[in-house]
């Protein structure tokens, strides 16, 4: 299996969703005994931002582009090549702001493309990734579980759920640390809970697991 591992903070040197990314990184690659794993840190390295020129070319015929609409599409098609090469998707996502980070919503904008990851047909929109699976690793400040009176303001899971689900990412597992703000004590519980929950999915990704095909 092949396995892309995107971190998201611009925290790079405390950063909880960078850190749980590593770990899942590690204990992959301590269960496995083939693959690839591509790192690529968006966070330490932000996409740029998308714009006018960008938006006139992915409308625009390959053979009809401009040296400036290729060379805005340059990092898009990286990315995307990127998602399509993987058998497992990982994703470190910050709260910021009740929702996602700068970098990782410039991403989204690189890989969400018509013709690319999602494309238009009679029943409307359908997506284009499919047979992978995702684990979006997030770190939050306040604990935004059901149930609990935070809970109606996580913008974050709902809109990655949505918008990964939309370019044909339906099979996506959520990692929560939570409470990060709430005490050294609830910071190291949540750590070591999310820790634990990443090695018990990754050990379902070994060749005798039938949740993703090898």
């Amino acid at each position: 299996m092949n396995l892309l591992a995107i971190s998201s903070s611009q925290s790079t040197q405390s950063s909880v969703s960078s850190g749980l990314v590593n770990h899942f990184v590690e204990t992959y690659s301590a269960l496995s005994g083939s693959g690839t794993v591509v790192r690529n840190d968006i966070g330490e390295t932000p996409p740029p931002h998308v714009d006018g020129v960008f938006n006139q070319a992915i409308f625009t015929p390959a053979d009809q582009l401009s040296t400036d609409q290729k060379q805005s599409l340059v990092q898009s098609d990286q990315y995307i090549a990127e998602l399509q090469a993987a058998d497992v998707i990982v994703i470190g996502a910050p709260m910021h702001n009740f929702s996602i980070s700068s970098p990782l919503k410039t991403w989204i904008d690189h890989v969400v493309r018509a013709g690319q990851t999602f494309s238009y047909g009679e029943n409307g929109p359908q997506g284009l990734l499919s047979d992978k699976k995702v684990f979006v690793l997030t770190a939050r400040g306040g604990d935004y579980s059901e149930g609990g009176f935070m809970h109606a303001m996580d913008h974050q899971e709902p809109y990655l759920r949505f918008v990964l689900g939309f370019i044909g990412l339906d099979d996506v597992t959520f990692v929560h640390a939570q409470g990060l703000a709430m005490g050294d004590e609830a910071r190291e519980q949540a750590i070591s809970k999310a820790q634990t929950d990443i090695e018990s999915h990754v050990a379902a990704l070994s060749p005798e697991s039938t949740s993703v095909a090898a």
